[in-house]
């Protein structure tokens, strides 16, 4: 398995993370109550719920989801997908998990994530180091998870998303957010080396020339996508098979229908 992710460094930025966290997490906090209001909409009890958080994470170190097969009724992922080096691996094992009939609900990352910080490094790195290094992680979009939530077999899947926006005062303001989220570079092949204070002074002068509002802050915006499924039972509803629809679409238009 290609190892993008360094999962020893993510535990040990998310220790050192724990005792600010609840001061950082407003992006858990806000999922978290997503959740809620999407689950009031299904009406239905799960009395055996199962939820991943960046510290109640079960992939070890293998990223083996470290629970019994067909237990739970209900799985929640609060934003720890996205630090999985085998997503659809890890897909798999969250769907084995479910009793049959049991839904998923996760809430990871998506690609439109910290746009303005990402050009604000790139082009600053372009000027002064002429050439780039691998500071931001690759995050997937809603077409990517939609295949792969349907290579994992879930049922009925949905995928959508929201976008969050933040303002900033300052680049420091920001990074302060993302380190106690835990949420710095965990890659494997990041670059080491510190890039130094002006590196980061050109970075925040570029931000605020193209990435900023009226009133002089830092625009950072968070793309946070919405998984849901099932695990597949025979009482579900079933996608109806090509032809076997009982009415024509021009009777319900009103309209006649012309062959081609």
């Amino acid at each position: 398995m290609n190892q993008i992710f360094d999962r020893h460094l993510l535990q040990k930025k998310r220790i050192r993370a724990k005792t600010r966290f609840s001061d950082h997490n407003f992006l858990h906090t806000f999922v978290e109550q997503q959740f809620t209001e999407r689950l009031d909409v299904i009406k239905r009890d799960f009395p055996n719920r199962f939820d991943i958080t960046p510290y109640h994470d079960p992939f070890d170190d293998h990223e083996i989801f470290q629970t019994p097969p067909d237990l739970q009724d209900l799985i929640t992922s609060n934003l720890s997908l996205h630090t999985l080096n085998d997503l659809p691996g890890a897909l798999i094992q969250i769907k084995r998990a479910l009793k049959p009939d049991g839904l998923f609900i996760g809430a990871m990352i998506g690609g439109e994530t910290l746009k303005e910080l990402r050009d604000s490094l790139t082009q600053t790195e372009l000027k002064l180091k002429g050439g780039l290094s691998p500071r931001t992680a690759p995050l997937a979009d809603k077409q990517d998870m939609g295949a792969l939530m349907q290579r994992a077999a879930f049922a009925l899947p949905v995928i959508d998303s929201e976008i969050v926006t933040v303002t900033y005062g300052s680049l420091d303001t920001l990074l302060h957010d993302l380190r106690y989220m835990g949420e710095t570079n965990i890659l494997t092949a990041r670059n080491k080396t510190y890039p130094g204070k002006e590196f980061f002074k050109h970075t925040e002068t570029y931000y605020k020339q193209n990435h900023s509002d009226a009133n002089g802050k830092l625009l950072a915006t968070f793309e946070i996508l919405f998984l849901l499924g099932w695990a597949p039972h025979d009482t579900q509803q079933k996608p109806l098979k090509p032809g076997s629809a009982k009415n024509r679409l021009a009777d319900a238009l009103e309209t006649s229908e012309t062959g081609v």
